[in-house]
């Protein structure tokens, strides 16, 4: 019987296990609907307020509220039991990620790939990748944590503190990497994004945790609302790709070459935490979520403030989006990784 510190995690449901596919459907269907329903896909383009998309708005906050729900900043003072792990989450997420996203970025769109991509589009795509690597996970890292068996307390913890920090930290990080890249910031925007995205939703799922009471009836709650994350994803992702789906059709190279920093990135990322980890000689069940939080990418923020910042047919909302198709095969390779290497770290204390 597990105790009120570490609780059982709650088994991941069919949709959550084949998100993949449905990915992959979304972007397939999205490309369909657009080349099929232009009219549809301009409307939607127009629905904004003080540069905000409307509909991808609403959908955002399908994907984010429901992890908000689960975000017990009450639990903040258990880190003092295993404080490493947490230090090599945020030493990775606040000091490496977003400025070696920054540094490949640049390299490749600026440098390597410089043949073959225009120099306003280069930009496009730096801004994309920077905004991704200035968000770190949020919601899905609990699917990632489960899958290795990671303990579902201090994942939480991990969450809570990285969004408490990204409330202050995220804007400025990006204003800045996007100022040396010489691309112009809207800072009234990109705040109102961090706000809405972030902070928001925040409170929201702190004031419906209050209204619900007890631990019991929240878990209940939560299981009801979840499904909305994973539909809100798939529904942006086909809206995205339906936007630019002339453009992937195209220009497929684009899309590769998008993909390789992403992936740089996100392999070395980890091996940068995951390493560090077993170093400190953290526990496994803490390494591998600490770990998989800074590879991934909370690409719902990022998907958002590209789109507030510079528009549903950028580049950079593109370059977010492919950020979304990479995360998750490449996640779950390294889920798989991450399993495969339980042996060779110190399990501590363990859940009755």
């Amino acid at each position: 019987m597990s105790d009120a510190s570490c609780p059982t995690p709650a088994p991941m449901g069919r949709f959550e296990r084949l998100l993949s596919l449905w990915v992959a459907l979304a972007m397939v269907g999205g490309i369909a609907l657009g080349l099929v329903a232009p009219g549809l896909m301009g409307a939607i383009a127009g629905a904004e307020v003080a540069s905000i998309n409307l509909v991808v708005a609403v959908l955002i906050w399908a994907m984010v509220y429901p992890m908000m729900v689960g975000v017990d900043f009450g639990a903040v003072a258990g880190v003092a039991r295993q404080p490493k792990g947490l230090l090599v989450t945020l030493a990775v997420n606040w000091l490496v990620k977003p400025f070696t996203m920054a540094l490949l970025a640049v390299l490749f769109f600026d440098h390597v790939f410089a043949p073959w991509i225009a120099p306003e589009d280069a930009a496009q795509y730096t801004a994309g990748l920077i905004l991704l690597g200035a968000a770190p996970c949020t919601a899905m890292v609990f699917v990632w944590s489960q899958l290795t068996r990671g303990d579902a307390t201090y994942t939480l913890v991990q969450v809570s503190v990285n969004d408490l920090i990204m409330v202050v930290a995220f804007a400025p990080i990006v204003a800045f990497l996007l100022g040396v890249t010489e691309i112009t910031v809207p800072w009234n925007t990109l705040v109102l994004a961090t706000v809405l995205y972030v902070l928001l939703p925040l409170l929201a799922g702190l004031l419906t945790r209050r209204l619900l009471g007890s631990e019991a009836a929240i878990a209940a709650f939560s299981a009801r609302v979840k499904p909305l994350s994973m539909v809100g994803l798939v529904a942006t992702v086909a809206i995205l790709f339906g936007l630019q789906g002339e453009v992937i059709l195209a220009r497929p190279l684009v899309i590769a070459l998008i993909a390789v920093p992403i992936l740089i990135q996100s392999y070395g990322i980890f091996a940068l935490a995951y390493g560090a980890a077993w170093a400190l000689k953290v526990p496994h069940r803490i390494a591998a979520p600490c770990a998989m939080i800074g590879t991934s990418n909370f690409f719902e923020l990022a998907v958002a403030v590209a789109i507030s910042l510079f528009g549903l047919n950028s580049g950079a909302a593109l370059a977010t989006v492919v950020g979304v198709l990479v995360e998750v095969p490449v996640m779950l390779s390294l889920v798989a990784f991450a399993n495969r290497t339980r042996a060779r770290f110190p399990e501590g204390p363990r859940c009755p």
